[in-house]
């Protein structure tokens, strides 16, 4: 199995950012392993109110937001586990996730809740 690429903290751009978030599905699976601090199960954020996100998007919404050095990744068997980076994004670019987060978070409530896009 090939390595999952995870930016350097100095590697990792706001627009990168940005994009990751710009998606009201990654908003979502990022705003959850942001108050978890760790999720052990891809699967485990598959669900958006009344719908599921196939496997292949929720892949496709993990790699954007690992890319963008908003999360890390680690293999543990079949599973991935999935922690956020908060911590080394704020050192970065103080305020950033926390201005994006807020403006998002009527949004992201009601898309957490299906009632959203």
């Amino acid at each position: 199995m090939r390595p999952l690429f995870h930016p350097a903290i100095e590697d990792i751009q706001p627009q990168a950012i940005l994009h990751a978030l710009s998606d009201p599905r990654r908003a979502v699976i990022f705003a959850r392993i942001r108050s978890a601090g760790c999720v052990e199960a891809c699967s485990a954020l598959s669900a958006m109110g009344d719908q599921i996100i196939p496997k292949s998007s929720l892949s496709s919404h993990f790699k954007v937001l690992r890319e963008a050095g908003l999360i890390h990744c680690e293999r543990h068997g079949v599973e991935m586990r999935n922690r956020s980076r908060c911590a080394e994004v704020e050192s970065r670019f103080p305020g950033l996730l926390a201005a994006i987060m807020s403006a998002y978070a009527s949004s992201i409530d009601a898309s957490a809740c299906g009632t959203g896009e």
